[in-house]
């Protein structure tokens, strides 16, 4: 994501800063170069996104860690800044109704992922959540620590164990904040696949979809109206 100024080249010796100056980018997520072949200013984006799909970080709270696409395990804790979530009620990924919580992150390598809890993972970052609004703070303005922890209970009367996410905090950068939250502002975050136009949104901060998109139900209903057409037509 690269946007240049628009100043002519003849200019450009006036335009382009001193070697000593210091570069100054619009935005926080944005880091300003100068092209030595034009002398033009340049922009580009510290973060990677194909809009609608961020890349997938999986909480597996079988095995009680996260891994990458299913595949590459990550390790038992993950720490990030969200630049985006949602918690909401709905019936996505064939797995019923429930609640989720999707958070979306900016990982080491500078790309947009998002990641997926159900369940009392859920309450307990809604316990969170509450505790941040009482110190004038939101899931967005700090880090946070995502640990499974174990649990056992039983099942047809044998021992069972299985792990809930909790979720810890500390003070974020402010300037990475910042350069979130300006992302979010400029960018809509969302995962297409868990988009069906029937969820009940109970806190959203930074998620947005595109003005006009059309949901599953959409897409299908339109396509089977151009088909009946067709057929009428010829």
């Amino acid at each position: 994501m690269a946007t240049k100024q628009t100043t002519p080249n003849v200019l450009a010796a006036n335009t382009a800063p001193a070697a000593t100056d210091t570069l100054t980018a619009s935005r926080a997520y944005l880091t300003a170069s100068v092209d030595e072949a034009t002398g033009e200013v340049v922009e580009t984006s510290r973060f990677k996104y194909l809009p609608g799909h961020p890349r997938q970080i999986r909480a597996d709270l079988k095995a009680g860690v996260f891994n990458l696409n299913g595949q590459e395990v990550l390790g038992k804790s993950l720490t990030f800044i969200p630049v985006a979530l949602r918690i909401f009620s709905d019936n996505i990924l064939s797995m019923g109704r429930k609640v989720w919580a999707e958070l979306f992150f900016i990982d080491k390598t500078g790309a947009v992922c998002a990641v997926l809890f159900h369940g009392y993972s859920v309450e307990n970052l809604q316990k969170l959540n509450a505790s941040l609004f009482y110190d004038d703070l939101k899931l967005t303005d700090v880090e946070l620590t995502v640990t499974p922890v174990k649990k056992q209970t039983e099942k047809e009367g044998k021992p069972a164990t299985y792990f809930i996410a909790e979720f810890s905090y500390q003070p974020a950068d402010p300037a990475e904040v910042q350069a979130r939250q300006e992302f979010a502002e400029d960018f809509d975050l969302y995962r297409e696949e868990t988009l069906t136009g029937m969820a009940d949104m109970r806190l959203v901060n930074g998620y947005r979809i595109p003005e006009g998109y059309q949901f599953p139900e959409q897409r299908a209903a339109k396509q089977l109206t151009t088909a009946e057409t067709a057929a009428v037509t010829e």
